[in-house]
């Protein structure tokens, strides 16, 4: 099991890697987090709902995502309650006391998957959640070294020195710790290390003096990786571009990874705009999936967005929204069974001629097919949905995609009348090359160059393995 002294220590990374290695050796690994706060998600084989994160450990491990590999998933939907995902199936919203006594429950569902992955594979990648140090989360704990007792795993521990404080991370976490949870921790794995290692070399050695434990590894500092946030958006962008793409970073953005192959590509600058910022002119604005669409709704309303966005259109820009977004764009979205809070009505943006219910049961599928915009309408696209609602448009409107889905081959999304406007439940839309250059074409972006979004993805897998190479050296020598 991995687990860090920090949020964003590289977990997540370290799990992928090891997967990786183990699956250049031809074993059978797979990747497990027993439980998961995160937005962005990822559609399963089995037809379920897991943290997006792990939908790329399983990419490193040549798997196929499935619901084992993250039994319980929390998605926040306000700052006091989630909706709690287990088994890849909505149990319900929570608040943080429910949940808490839920967590009995949880470890069950999380004991089942486990059982399951040990009957199928050789080898089983654990990543934590957060820090062990959390105490008062310890109670009831599923996520760290809670799960960790119970099913007897060995952890190592990982720090981000990048962030300063290393020692003290390591230290500070194993006095939180039990005797029987130090005992558990078997080394330390020091991440984003940059400069002269011989610098670093007198603490590594005051370290293992301390607490009687090895340093397995100090990982590089790597940059330009191209893989899935767990949740954070990742604040640091391409701005060489000409093409001007902004996001507003609503509260309860949902898969903002699907900004990923537009952050990626060389002639964009893609921006997401948060409160306290000035909203910039743009070639297109894309309204991003949220996780509560009616009050990331009021939000955009209260910031002056409604305005931006009418300008934007006047003036010949273009607007895509996504899931969330999508709704946003319409007359209304009308919650009659309280999904997202109370039960009610709220006036939309008004841009698309489109009314949108949200429902009890939520739609997970992946979908393809092809584009209904541009020259040739040939270009593919793959993606996924995952959304509670349905979305009415009118006979005026346009479509936006053909695509493959449970129901057989459909019209999916919208457009506007003049073509300004286009709305999506597509998840990933712009993952694909050919659906990426024909979206920044109708938008108004003049260029050849395409991004292979899974490609990128495949690379820096294969970049972060390398680097942890001395790693698993370190495991299987212990082992």
């Amino acid at each position: 099991m991995v687990q860090g002294t920090t949020s964003d220590a590289g977990k997540t990374t370290v799990v992928a890697a090891l997967c990786r290695l183990l699956h250049r050796q031809g074993v059978k690994v797979v990747p497990m987090k027993p439980q998961n706060m995160a937005l962005n998600s990822a559609v399963t084989a089995d037809g379920g709902e897991i943290g997006r994160a792990q939908a790329l450990q399983a990419q490193a491990a040549g798997l196929p995502p499935h619901t084992d590999m993250n039994p319980v998933l929390i998605k926040p939907s306000s700052d006091m309650g989630a909706q709690i995902v287990v088994h890849g199936k909505v149990r319900g919203d929570m608040d943080a006391r429910d949940y808490d006594q839920y967590k009995t429950v949880a470890m069950s569902a999380v004991l089942e998957s486990y059982a399951r992955l040990q009957q199928q594979y050789d080898s089983i990648i654990v990543e934590g959640a957060g820090s062990p140090a959390e105490v008062n989360l310890r109670a009831r704990d599923i996520a760290n070294m809670g799960f960790a007792e119970v099913v007897d795993c060995p952890v190592i521990l990982v720090a981000d020195i990048d962030r300063g404080g290393v020692f003290a991370h390591f230290i500070g976490t194993l006095e939180c710790l039990s005797e029987s949870e130090r005992n558990r921790i078997i080394g330390f794995v020091i991440n984003r290390f940059r400069g002269d290692i011989r610098l670093l070399e007198p603490g590594l050695e005051w370290l293992e003096q301390k607490t009687g434990k090895p340093v397995l590894a100090v990982l590089p500092y790597l940059h330009g990786l191209m893989l899935d946030a767990e949740d954070a958006i990742q604040i640091k962008q391409n701005q060489t571009g000409k093409f001007k793409i902004i996001v507003p970073a609503i509260p309860r953005i949902s898969n903002h990874t699907d900004f990923d192959a537009l952050r990626a590509h060389p002639d964009v600058d893609l921006q997401f705009i948060g409160p306290d910022h000035p909203i910039p002119p743009a070639d297109l604005i894309i309204l991003p999936g949220s996780k509560n669409t009616r009050d990331d709704l009021e939000f955009l309303k209260q910031r002056g967005w409604q305005t931006v966005l009418e300008k934007h259109l006047r003036y010949g820009g273009k607007l895509i929204g996504i899931c969330g977004g999508y709704q946003m764009l319409g007359q209304i979205v009308s919650d009659p069974y309280g999904v997202e809070g109370k039960v009610g009505d709220s006036m939309g943006l008004g841009l698309l001629d489109i009314t949108t219910e949200l429902t009890k049961e939520k739609r997970l599928q992946e979908v393809s097919g092809y584009c209904l915009f541009g020259k040739d309408q040939t270009a593919k696209v793959a993606g996924y949905e995952i959304h509670m609602g349905v979305t009415y448009a009118s006979s005026e409107t346009l479509p936006a995609f053909m695509i493959n889905a449970e129901e057989g081959v459909q019209e999916e999304g919208t457009r506007s009348p003049d073509d300004q406007i286009l709305g999506t439940y597509l998840h990933g839309l712009f993952d694909h090359p050919q659906a990426c250059q024909a979206l920044l074409a109708w938008a108004g972006m003049q260029s050849d160059t395409t991004v292979d979004l899974n490609a990128l993805r495949e690379h820096s897998i294969n970049r972060v393995a390398d680097a942890c190479q001395p790693l698993l050296d370190a495991l299987q020598r212990i082992a």
